[in-house]
């Protein structure tokens, strides 16, 4: 990739940091396009699904100011940057996860704050944000205008999603219960499997980790 076209794809990369309230890291090794293409689809009304090159990620998330995924960039990585609800994109990813085994999740961040994988599975297990507003409209016995202003706010601004998530952590692992560890795996500079989805043969046959166009092109991360 020239270096314009480098600039280009981190700028667009922070961009998309910038917009989205939240993310998912994760690998996408062994997935073909058919299941790729249903992914993107099941997450579509909350989120777009971006394979992405690990080093112009890192350099896009520096520049954005997300250090959730400082470590985790490392093999064939794809993100969900989420611009809508982030507990139904968490839901859609889950069980897709668990009937796509290969889809694995490395992590995410809401808000700004980093969420380990187990995280992501326990924001997938919250109340629908229906529920949520309700919840939180009844204990704050708020009146009839502030309530219709509750309701038209955005969720990462009403529904106290992470607060939720911080409490279901409590109650299932006790309140001293510390988040588990980031994986710290080393960055990749140089993933020869990052190139895009729109590269890899539209077919049903495993995604290769080194697409034909993606070998194509030059090799320097320069």
């Amino acid at each position: 990739m020239a270096r314009p076209d480098k600039a280009a794809a981190v700028s667009e990369l922070a961009d998309r940091f910038r917009e989205s309230n939240a993310a998912v890291l994760t690998e996408y090794r062994g997935l073909t396009v058919a299941q790729l293409t249903r992914l993107r689809a099941s997450i579509s009304d909350h989120a777009t699904y971006a394979v992405v090159k690990n080093t112009l990620t890192g350099i896009a998330a520096k520049q954005a100011g997300v250090t959730a995924f400082d470590g985790q960039l490392a093999g064939p990585s794809a993100i969900a940057f989420i611009t809508g609800d982030p507990v139904e994109t968490a839901k859609s990813m889950r069980d897709f996860a668990k009937a796509n085994p290969a889809l694995v999740i490395r992590g995410g961040y809401l808000d700004g704050k980093p969420l380990t994988a187990a995280e992501v599975t326990q924001l997938a297990d919250l109340e629908p944000r229906e529920v949520l507003l309700a919840k939180l409209a009844g204990a704050m016995k708020a009146s009839l205008s502030n309530a219709a202003a509750l309701f038209a706010a955005p969720l990462s601004q009403t529904a106290g999603v992470t607060e939720a998530l911080r409490q279901k952590r409590e109650q299932e692992q006790g309140p001293s219960a510390a988040a588990a560890p980031v994986d710290d795996a080393p960055v990749d500079d140089a993933p020869a499997d990052d190139a895009p989805v729109d590269a890899i043969p539209a077919d049903d046959a495993p995604v290769d980790d080194a697409p034909a166009e993606a070998a194509a092109a030059p090799a320097d991360e320069a």
